[in-house]
């Protein structure tokens, strides 16, 4: 049975964010205190209804509260201008919906699960960085290095690619100190085009997954600050269970900065398949990346946050 979806919505920096509860199942993971909510939004440029309902589900099947939600000025959420995507702003919103979240009927405020993908990957670590009381952290396809990230641009583009990013970006941002409306881009697109991931498969890979409320294209100043948006540099700070999960066939977020995560973070697992970026939201290899997701807060959970260390783990 697919598990019921509840509209809520809770404040960030004074606007609007739009959210689905998902109600956990069963009597797993339910103490007096009541059950562990897992957090979850988009990665660059998506929505909640693009791909990711089939992981809250199989949480809430398992037992586990969910809180998926839009960013501000995305999707069903308020915010203005539209299509503003900022990693700044994306961490306080995560922040919002972690403490929205502990407030809610049958949740237990000290476990709460941190979930996100590709550019949300990094902003999961950020938070769980600066918020000691998070439980777990998910961090699935992560984008854990912007300047690698950048690299994987001019890997795939070449080098002119990410200076017409850039000069994108830099109009965007002149734009935005003279008050007028946003220079966006696309999201994604054919390889030689314009947009913030061009590499091969990624156009039909987003699109794939692309529900009704997501719109191809995104405030063009996320390209500059892609080079300060760099979760390897707290990942030592990140006290929480995390679980990485990296695609090794990646062209969009840089695998490489993966390991180095996992070496930094003192209770990191690392879990490597060999397929693309957008094949994990899609078919075997979603099963399997859930199945893992499942089974690592299946032993990370009972303690809670204030458990003991314990040594990292590491598997291939």
């Amino acid at each position: 049975m697919t598990p019921l979806r509840e509209d809520l919505s809770f404040e960030s920096d004074g606007e609007t964010c739009a959210a689905w509860r998902l109600r956990g199942e069963g009597s797993s993971y339910s103490t007096a205190a009541g059950r562990p909510c897992v957090v979850m939004a988009h990665g660059l440029g998506g929505t909640r209804d693009s791909g990711l309902l089939p992981f809250a589900e199989a949480f809430a099947g398992a037992g586990l509260e969910v809180l998926l939600f839009d960013y501000r000025c995305f999707g069903d959420s308020g915010g203005e201008p539209r299509q503003l995507a900022s990693p700044r702003r994306h961490r306080r919103d995560y922040a919002a919906a972690v403490e929205f979240a502990r407030r809610l009927d049958g949740v237990d405020p000290d476990r709460i699960v941190l979930w996100g993908t590709s550019w949300s990957g990094g902003h999961v670590v950020h938070v769980a960085a600066e918020d000691s009381r998070i439980a777990a952290v998910i961090a699935q396809n992560p984008d854990l290095d912007g300047i690698r990230t950048l690299g994987m641009i001019s890997r795939y583009g070449g080098p002119g690619q990410l200076a017409k990013l850039t000069w994108h970006g830099l109009r965007d941002r002149a734009r935005d100190l003279r008050g007028a409306p946003p220079h966006l881009i696309p999201t994604v697109g054919p390889p030689g085009t314009i947009g913030a991931m061009t590499s091969e498969g990624s156009d039909s890979g987003y699109h794939a997954i692309a529900g009704p409320t997501w719109t191809n294209e995104l405030t063009a100043r996320a390209v500059l600050d892609e080079a300060r948006n760099r979760a390897v540099t707290c990942a030592s700070r990140v006290r929480s269970p995390l679980l990485i999960q990296v695609a090794l066939g990646d062209s969009i977020a840089a695998p490489s900065a993966c390991p180095v995560v996992a070496d930094r973070a003192p209770r990191a697992e690392l879990v490597s398949y060999p397929i693309a970026h957008f094949d994990i939201y899609l078919g075997e290899a979603r099963e399997r990346a859930i199945a893992d997701q499942l089974e690592f807060l299946s032993r990370r959970l009972d303690g809670g946050a204030g458990g003991p260390d314990e040594p990292a783990a590491r598997r291939a």
